[in-house]
């Protein structure tokens, strides 16, 4: 089977092929769930944030113009959703005076002290993400986790490069000092 290039599966696309469709989808699915759940935690909202994306690019996929890559365009869509998510949990939890907790999947009694270990390291860090400013927060996770350069992420953004490297240095700072807070 020939490998069709992404540009080909987008002019397809755009043409009504769901199945051109479906393969853009399935080649950028991981990476967007990713950046939302960065961005919101392993959440039910978190999985209907990255199916949105993919519904908000259907509908209005005969305005893409290929400007930037398929996934720079994805990413920025994922971002402004899980950055409205933000906005709409801020508001909720103004109304209500008790929330539900997200009670973390322990790991099997049987599992390894390492997988526990590793397990905990990365909740410890999604707790501290997950406590940082929303401008820190996208630009941390743009930068180190999604590992755009700079400028890529100063585009998606809409931001000055020089702000884009303000942020993450006071993001690294504060992520360090939430997790040193955390951690005791």
């Amino acid at each position: 089977m020939v490998m069709q290039s992404e540009r080909d599966l987008i002019g397809k696309a755009q043409g009504g092929d769901q199945r051109a469709f479906e393969q853009l989808v399935l080649l950028h699915e991981a990476p967007i769930r990713k950046t939302v759940w960065a961005m919101l935690g392993d959440t039910p909202e978190a999985k209907d944030v990255a199916q949105e994306v993919f519904i908000r690019w259907y509908q209005s996929i005969n305005d893409f113009e290929s400007r930037s890559s398929l996934r720079t365009y994805l990413t920025r869509i994922a971002i402004n959703l899980s950055l409205n998510e933000l906005k709409r949990r801020k508001q909720k939890s103004k109304w209500l005076v008790f929330g539900r907790e997200n009670t973390p999947e322990y790991p099997e009694p049987n599992d390894h002290e390492v997988a526990f270990k590793s397990w905990e390291a990365g909740e410890l860090l999604h707790k501290a993400l997950s406590l940082l400013a929303p401008d820190f927060r996208i630009v941390l996770v743009l930068r180190l986790i999604e590992g755009y350069s700079v400028q890529e992420t100063a585009a998606m953004l809409q931001i000055p490069e020089g702000t884009v490297a303000s942020r993450l240095a006071r993001a690294q700072i504060k992520l360090k000092e939430l997790i040193a807070k955390l951690d005791k």
